[in-house]
């Protein structure tokens, strides 16, 4: 499965001509990245989030019990959240997360026969990118939308406004220190969706504080909304 740089997936538009509004993720315009902990917390700290309203949640492949929480999502919530993989570096990971019920997968880094194993699942694929050339390439490999990681550190919403000026016809979600408060700068400048760890998800994993974590992920859906 490919995209073309000329026609996106039907959203986006040629290089130099005017743009439509841009589509938001099917679940929302925030992705929780669920990752480390001892594996206690994670279904409390999904259930959550999306009462909050964040629902679309990834949990990463470094994350005790992944499968089980992938698991108990997919059938609490059905299609009421989007419930992904996360940190995916070998093919064989994605037959794991699909038989789990997971519906997209992320990778911090872009490699083709993951793409293609993730189609063949049905998967949402979402490869990490961090250059201009990266990115193009994982979009026309098929990818969903591209994860541009590490977005604060290559420049945040300033360097994605630029490059988006050119490949506007990429869908992009930017992860990598993000935070709460400044989140909502990363859709302005043209993301359709962006990934948020430890500055939404705090210790919740680890300590299961739930109380800061829902203030958070409040204000998180709050801030986007605006």
């Amino acid at each position: 499965m490919t995209n073309t740089t000329s026609t996106g997936t039907g959203t986006g538009t040629a290089a130099g001509t005017a743009a439509p509004a841009r589509h938001r993720h099917a679940a929302g315009p925030a992705i929780a990245i669920l990752r480390g902990g001892t594996g206690e917390h994670v279904e409390d700290v999904i259930a959550t989030l999306v009462d909050a309203g964040v629902r679309a949640i990834e949990i990463t492949t470094n994350t005790p019990r992944w499968r089980e929480g992938i698991a108990w999502a997919a059938r609490r919530y059905g299609t009421g959240a989007s419930i992904g993989v996360g940190t995916v570096l070998e093919p064989r990971q994605l037959d794991e997360a699909a038989a789990a019920g997971a519906v997209f997968a992320v990778s911090p880094h872009l490699d083709a026969d993951i793409g293609e194993r993730a189609h063949e699942r049905g998967l949402g694929w979402y490869p990490g990118a961090a250059t201009p050339t990266e990115i193009v390439r994982a979009w026309q490999l098929g990818a969903r939308a591209v994860k541009v990681f590490p977005a604060a550190q290559l420049g945040g919403p300033a360097f994605l406004k630029q490059v988006l000026a050119p490949l506007d016809f990429v869908d992009v979600i930017p992860t990598g220190g993000i935070g709460v408060d400044d989140a909502s700068e990363y859709l302005a400048a043209g993301a359709v969706a962006v990934g948020l760890g430890s500055p939404l998800v705090g210790d919740a994993l680890t300590s299961g504080d739930l109380g800061a974590l829902r203030t958070r992920a409040e204000r998180l859906v709050a801030g986007l909304a605006r």
